[in-house]
């Protein structure tokens, strides 16, 4: 089975790696980076139908749940983790969940990827319903884990997408929506945290932020929803008050204050020329959309 899968097999151009300089290694590595975006923009239809199933979610108050093993959980778990300082998402509105458990993450669990029972078990322990959306990540498109959260989530009426590096793969069967990101032979055999770790961190970059904007946590290319929970975020929100109202600094700080630290709220008392209570008033009207608002 391996030795049919593109991730699997030799890179004809790297045969001599351990005979290449630094620079030639390097050179080359690059060289086949630059063919990752190529092959998920051949996959951008599917990469938009997997937006509209996430939005949809969201509005009717379901989560995103993303699950892999290894590289790919890994990649799932950091982008949930990111969604709630960039776009303020309450707690467990994005999940992200690996084969062998949180300790997974900074430590390989050896065999929990081929445990297909455990992905059932994610399944009932979440209580994924059909207002959820699960998002399955694997290079190969046949771990066993991916595949049996896959299976259980549609038994259940739950919209799932897939996501590998294989055409053709295991795990699109049991998917609504099938991401086959083909990223070819990696320079390293079978090393698929390298052109295929890469596209799949793009696609969920892509399927995240696009999601957020289509329900108000972005006013124009702004993240107005973001948590200012350190020095710089403080610093960060203020500028964005002023790039969406081009007022000073000074005055963005002191609506900011006003705002009781909420950005998108400043920017509307700003905008309206309304004060605080007025501002949460009219965002509630429009569903968290500023331009609504206007």
């Amino acid at each position: 089975m391996l030795e049919k899968l593109q991730t699997e097999m030799r890179n004809p151009n790297t045969r001599d790696l351990d005979k290449m300089t630094i620079n030639e290694i390097l050179t080359i590595m690059n060289n086949e980076d630059k063919t990752v975006p190529t092959a998920v923009f051949s996959q951008l239809g599917k990469i938009e139908e997997a937006v509209k199933l996430v939005q949809s979610s969201f509005k009717k108050g379901g989560r995103l749940i993303y699950a892999g093993a290894g590289t790919s959980g890994r990649l799932g778990i950091l982008d949930a983790v990111e969604c709630t300082p960039t776009f303020g998402t309450p707690k467990g509105m994005v999940v992200g969940l690996i084969a062998g458990g949180d300790s997974a993450f900074i430590e390989a669990v050896e065999g929990a990827e081929d445990d297909e029972f455990a992905g059932e078990r994610e399944c009932e322990r979440l209580k994924i319903s059909e207002k959820d959306t699960v998002i399955a990540l694997a290079a190969s498109g046949r771990t066993p884990y991916a595949i049996g959260l896959l299976k259980a989530a549609e038994s259940r009426g739950v919209r799932t997408v897939s996501i590998c590096c294989n055409k053709h793969a295991e795990m699109s069967k049991y998917s609504s929506v099938a991401i086959e990101v083909e990223t070819g032979p990696e320079v390293l055999t079978g090393s698929t945290r390298l052109k295929a770790g890469t596209a799949q961190k793009l696609v969920l970059n892509m399927i995240s932020t696009a999601s957020m904007v289509g329900v108000g946590k972005v006013y124009q290319n702004l993240m107005v929803d973001v948590l200012p929970t350190n020095k710089k975020l403080v610093e960060r929100a203020k500028r964005i008050i002023m790039a969406a109202t081009d007022v000073s600094y000074d005055a963005a700080a002191e609506y900011y204050q006003q705002a009781q630290g909420h950005v998108k709220t400043a920017i509307v008392m700003i905008l309206l020329s309304c004060n605080y209570e007025e501002a949460k008033k009219n965002l509630q009207k429009a569903q968290g959309f500023i331009r609504e608002t206007l």
